[in-house]
């Protein structure tokens, strides 16, 4: 298996890999880009990897780890994150390198043993905590707890004689890096979406650790970063700083996003309809997803950049659309905050879907729209003028906004 590598400073190497193979992150999230993870070798006085890869690409990951060791040993396994997509080549170098040391949190090593069945001696585990500092000659590394972003033994490190930071999953993003590996090798807003797609997928649940971890590293000056998916930011590192800044506090741009769940068109037909209202009322940015047609993975990306958000459905057995109810579960545990909510909704003889979405939206930490249109059967000119004053609320709302 390919793996590729490149010098960031001379004696700080990148060693990462793309995926294009694997469908599913998490055996969850769509991945049609792909995937990079990234692992760094420092050679210094002492030798240090920090993390690995995923196991599917262990073959070429060993050989550049060999490749740029130069015959020398590795002295030291730093893991910031025990998520199998980092920590799965771990058996592995363990193999080749018996001897080396383990530097982690506590909770890292009791990991060690539940995913991995490793039980190092207490002479091959350094622990570290926050402030600690492991000594590699030239280089140092300082560590910094992040846990909760996004799970509970995340960390990172600093190496502060040239300003680098080893990142883990924050500042990470989806997409392979094709040939890429820097940010100043490539266009990011042709991936920022995707890099918004993975935060609001993977971290967006826990912002709130996330705003604690970054106001933490806002004290410390950065020149490089290097997380475990996507870009080496040594270039414009403020611009993915700044990115997760905002989506960590849920700013959100001005737009709507209209999510519908329909069996047979006719609350297809009201979507369509609000999203015209809403363009002659001057609202620019308008998206519309079928719920049954595209992944809540990129139903919650919008969701997470635009202000407005709107849910309708039709009736299933009494209940709301099966679609939109895996959909509302996606929504309730990423928490969302600022947004603006409304629903619409159709049924044939009884109703149930626009109940359970004004429920959800009542749950919610959301501004709430009053107009709430249902339509029983086909939509009547009665439900197209509710429409309309649907689309004049939200105009006014976002514009107040």
């Amino acid at each position: 298996m390919n793996c590729l590598y490149a010098k960031i400073l001379d004696d700080l190497y990148y060693i990462g890999a793309n995926d294009r193979q694997t469908p599913l992150f998490e055996n969850m999230w769509p991945l049609p880009e792909g995937v990079s993870y990234n692992a760094y070798l420092i050679r210094d006085e002492k030798t240090a990897l920090l993390d690995t890869v995923r196991i599917n690409k262990v073959d070429g990951f060993i050989g550049k780890v060999l490749e740029v060791l130069e015959g020398r040993t590795l002295d030291y396994l730093v893991i910031h994150h025990m998520e199998p997509d980092h920590s799965g080549c771990i058996r592995d170098i363990l193999e080749l390198f018996p001897d080396l040391t383990f530097v982690g949190n506590k909770k890292t090593k009791t990991m060690l043993y539940d995913f991995l069945e490793i039980t190092p001696d207490d002479n091959k585990f350094i622990e570290v905590k926050d402030g600690d500092t492991l000594d590699l000659g030239k280089r140092k590394l300082n560590f910094v707890m992040t846990p909760m972003v996004h799970w509970p033994e995340s960390m990172v490190s600093y190496e502060p004689t040239d300003k680098v930071l080893f990142s883990q999953d924050i500042f990470g993003g989806f997409g392979t890096v094709d040939g890429a590996i820097f940010d100043d090798q490539a266009d990011y807003n042709i991936f920022r979406s995707e890099t918004r797609r993975y935060y609001s997928n993977i971290v967006g649940k826990y912002s709130m650790m996330a705003v604690k971890a970054l106001d933490k590293l806002s004290k410390i000056d950065i020149d490089i970063i290097c997380p475990v998916h996507g870009f080496v930011w040594r270039e414009n590192p403020q611009t993915i700083i700044d990115d997760y800044k905002k989506w960590a506090n849920h700013e959100v741009e001005d737009g709507v996003v209209i999510t519908y769940g329909s069996m047979y068109g006719n609350t297809e037909a009201m979507a369509d309809y609000l999203a015209t209202f809403l363009a002659r009322e001057g609202v620019k940015n308008i998206k519309v997803f079928d719920v049954s047609k595209t992944h809540a993975s990129y139903i919650l990306n919008e969701i997470w950049k635009y202000k407005c958000m709107i849910l309708g459905s039709a009736t299933y057995d009494n209940s709301v659309y099966p679609n939109m109810y895996n959909l509302l579960n996606v929504l309730r545990y990423n928490k969302l905050k600022n947004h603006i909510m409304g629903v619409f909704g159709s049924y044939g003889w009884s109703g149930g879907a626009v109940k359970q979405l004004t429920a959800f939206m009542e749950e919610g930490k959301f501004e709430k729209l009053e107009t709430i249109v249902e339509s029983r059967g086909t939509m009547h000119k009665e439900e197209e003028n509710q429409l309309r004053k649907l689309a004049k609320e939200i105009a006014t709302k976002l514009k107040e906004n």
